[in-house]
Parts: C-alpha cells; structure tokens; sequence
C-alpha cells in the first residue's frame, strides 16, 4: 500500500504535472493554517538560508508559510502515510525535489504574465478570497472569521490568492492554446507536391593544381617560405628590451636567452619555430610593417621587438625567405588549404562556371549526355517534398546515396531553386557545402486529397504532442534562467535531519 501510493505520487506527478500541480495550489490556498510533517522540515530555531536556487534572479528560498512551504507541506502530507524508516530519505529528496521545482514553474508563469502586462483586477482577487471555505458561515462570507487573520496573514493570503489566479490563467491560456487550421493547411500543401531530380555536382577537390599555381605565382610574398626563431615575453617590453640587448652584445646567446627566458611554447626547442609560409604569421605579428621586417630578414639577422598577442617577441632568420617550391605536393596542398580557408570565393566562383558550361551543354544536348561527355556521374534522389527541416510527417531528403545534399535539410536556397525550376530543365547553380550544385528536376507528383488531409490531420496531434504540459513544465525547469542548487543545499541543510 505504502509503495502504491508513493508510485501514485511520482505517476500522477510526472505524467501531468500541470494538472496535479492545479489541485495542489487550490489545496493550498484553502489551507491556511498547514501541520508540518516531523523530520522533514529544519528545526524552528536552525538559523540557517534554505534558498535553493534562483529563477529570473527571484529566490526560490523556504521560508515558513511562503509558496515553496506551503507546496513542500501538502506534498509532504500527501506521502506521509508511506513514508517509513527505511524510504524516508527518498520520500523526503522526492517532496522537497517536486516542490522545489513546483515553485520553480509557479515563478516562470508569474514572470512571464508580468513581462506580458497581464494584470488581475484587484476586485476578482477579493470576489475568490470571499468565497474560500474558511471564510463561510451559513453559506455566506464571514467577515468576522476573515478579521481574526492579522493584517499581515490578510495581506499573504490575498497575495496568494492573486498569484494562483495569474497562474491558473497562464495554465487556462496554455491548455487551450492551438494552432491555426491555416497553418495545418498549409503543412498540408507542403507535402502535396513530390520531386524527383537527377543531380550534377561539382566538388571543391576538382579545383586543378593549375589554378593553385596560377593563384601562387600572382601572390608569391603570401607563401614565401620563412625559417625562425623567437623568444616571447608576456610581462613587459622593457624586459624584452634587455634580453635583446644582452643578446644582440653577446651576452648571451639567442637559444639560452630563449630556453631561460622565453614565455612560450618553443622556448624548450631553443625558440625555434620551423619553417612557415609568409600569411601564416599575419595573426601572430598583426603590424603590418613589423611584419614585412621579420619576414625580410636575412640568415642570422635579429630583429627588433614587435607586438605580437601574447606581448612581445623578436625572431632571428634561420634561412633567407625562399620563394614557394610549387612542385612539391605537400607545399601546393598547403596553399590549397589557405585558399579554402581564406580565399574561398576564388573557388566556388570557378565551380560555379565549370557547372555553368556544363549547363550550356545540357541544355544543347540534355542533361545525361552533357553528364556524360564532362564525365560526370549523375545521381538520382527522390520523390521528396518540400520538407525544410525533414519534417517527420511527410518525405523527407535522404543524403545516404548523395552525400552532397548533406546540409540540404535545412539550406533555404536549396529547396527554393529545387522546387522553382521547371521540370526537365538544370536549374541555376549554387553552392551546397563543398560542392557547387546542378538540379535537374524529372517529374511531380500530386498526392490524393486524402493523404494531403490525413497530413494535416496528423500535424495538429503532432503539433498537442509537442505542445504538452510536461514541455511546458521544461520550459521553466530547463531554462537558462534558472540557477539550480537545489541538491547543494538539501544536503547540506535537510538530509543529516532525516
């Protein structure tokens, strides 16, 4: 029985906690004058700060008759008839855990009506607080019995009264909220209309060695080869100054300096640095006139100090700057990465004219032949429609056979030229990812009305299934607002009571 009723607790609890929670707050502000549960509550004179966290930097704090006792009570009640020696410590870490994160969400709806101006009409709260059962006598409102309250319990219970009505509202509001038979609709016509398209790609790995030469040649000083040396300093530039000096006047030399002195990580290695291409040092030295300095010095030279983000640094010259060996692979591979990295649109711009001639052709010849003469491989994919997101109800786009469309999902400029080209003829093309993009759409389907109805039918359960009170009930549980130390704080205050 007692393990029943604990089960009933959590279940009634965690399936729909809007729900239960509404009973419990009417529980609460007919109950005035609450019986604490023994051994679950702190000793009356402990002087200790039961503040459990924060929501919206309000604190979520116990204080005797506040919203979270009065929550942690009733729950506390509630299980006290299952509560025995050996499940007290779970019980009690349930029923503070539940009421703590009641309060929590009584916190997030309150916040949220006030930030959306909703006000309760001071006259409603007063009409609820009259018809409270303690109040009655002969059926009718006691004046007498509410004036036995003190002012201040006259001013709580109202304030009570006030909160739970602006809460039962954000319930009342939530509960009925649905969405608009247009926009079930319009999911609808969504999906009414599959696709099927053959495809042309062309990726950035065709982007030919001769390109990468032509770009290296017209830019030679960004892949001059350096070798250097450094020594950093990251506390101040006059201490760099003496090391330079001491170091340009022999009195030490430039790798010691480095190994004793040096505040990074190549002071181990003596500070040497190995060999880079000229634009990888464009972040480390941002000037660009102590830039070009360090990288037109000659083998041995020393240069000045210069900034660099850390603090300061000087380099000697290792080598004298050679030009970019463009018949090593490894060096054209490297200058291929900068320019994916920082020169991308000299890339894409040339895909984008290789698909361009290509689309000449297949407009000339159709598109398997133009495929076939560019050696292309053309892929299918289809029937889809158009599922931005893939959407769970209707087809969505697989990129398990074409792995170009791998961010298509939710790229807005894919689905509009996919379903704005005419059937039968290659669509503009763009850059998807690494590969520019050539759409030819074969054929559309209509689907029957039934399947377009039954679309939207199934969206609004999709929709109430997302929209539940438990997703509500995260919003405020989970949110960013929150700072939860709620375990930090029943460990340190509640648990070595029990």
């Amino acid at each position: 029985m007692e393990k029943s009723a604990q089960s009933e607790f959590i279940r009634r609890f965690k399936s729909n906690p809007f729900v239960f929670v509404g009973t419990i707050v009417i529980l609460i502000i007919v109950i005035v004058a609450f019986v604490l549960v023994p051994a679950m509550v702190p000793n009356e004179g402990a002087n200790i700060d039961l503040t459990f966290g924060y929501y919206d930097k309000i604190p979520i704090t116990y204080v005797r008759g506040n919203y979270l006792a009065q929550v942690q009570s009733s729950y506390a009640q509630y299980m006290q008839r299952s509560m025995n020696e050996s499940n007290a410590l779970s019980i009690s870490s349930q029923v503070w855990r539940s009421a703590f994160e009641e309060t929590v969400i009584h916190i997030g709806m309150l916040q949220e009506m006030k930030k959306a101006g909703f006000v309760i009409p001071p006259e409603l709260v007063d009409k609820e607080v009259r018809a409270l059962p303690q109040f009655q006598e002969n059926g009718r409102f006691s004046l007498t019995k509410y004036r036995q309250l003190d002012k201040a319990t006259q001013l709580s219970l109202w304030k009570d009264v006030q909160d739970s009505l602006i809460a039962q509202r954000y319930l009342s509001d939530v509960s009925d909220l649905r969405q608009s038979s247009k926009e079930a609709a319009f999911i609808g016509a969504m999906a009414s209309k599959e696709r099927t398209f053959a495809m042309a790609a062309f990726p950035l790995s065709s982007y030919p060695v001769e390109e990468i030469t032509a770009f290296a040649n017209n830019n030679q000083e960004l892949f001059k080869t350096v070798h250097l040396s450094k020594i950093t300093i990251n506390s101040n530039e006059r201490e760099i100054q003496q090391i330079l000096t001491s170091v340009e006047e022999g009195g030490q030399l430039f790798e010691e300096a480095a190994r004793t002195h040096s505040q990074d990580n190549f002071a181990e290695s003596g500070g040497d640095t190995g060999v880079k291409m000229a634009y990888e040092l464009t972040e480390e030295i941002p000037d660009e006139t102590e830039r070009e300095t360090v990288l037109n010095l000659a083998r041995g030279d020393i240069s000045p100090v210069v900034k660099v983000p850390s603090g300061w640094a000087f380099y000697r010259a290792e080598e004298t700057p050679q030009p970019a060996d463009l018949n090593d692979q490894d060096t054209v591979e490297k200058i291929r990465t900068y320019l994916t990295g920082f020169r991308r649109g000299i890339m894409d711009d040339w895909l984008i004219e290789k698909a361009e001639q290509f689309i000449a052709r297949a407009e000339d010849q159709g598109f398997d032949t133009a495929a076939g003469e560019l050696g292309l491989v053309k892929q299918n994919f289809g029937p889809i429609a158009l599922n931005y997101g893939n959407f769970t109800l209707f087809k969505a786009l697989s990129s398990d056979t074409a792995p170009e469309l791998a961010s298509a999902v939710s790229n807005e400029n894919f689905w509009r030229i996919a379903f704005s080209t005419s059937l039968q003829s290659p669509s503009a093309p763009f850059i998807l990812g690494d590969n520019a993009l050539v759409l030819f759409p074969l054929e559309e389907n209509t689907l029957e009305k039934e399947n377009i109805d039954s679309i939207a039918s199934s969206y609004s359960s999709y929709w109430l299934d997302n929209n539940t009170d438990q997703s509500i009930r995260n919003r405020f549980v989970r949110s960013e607002k929150l700072e939860d130390n709620f375990w930090i704080t029943y460990f340190r205050y509640l648990q070595p009571s029990i």
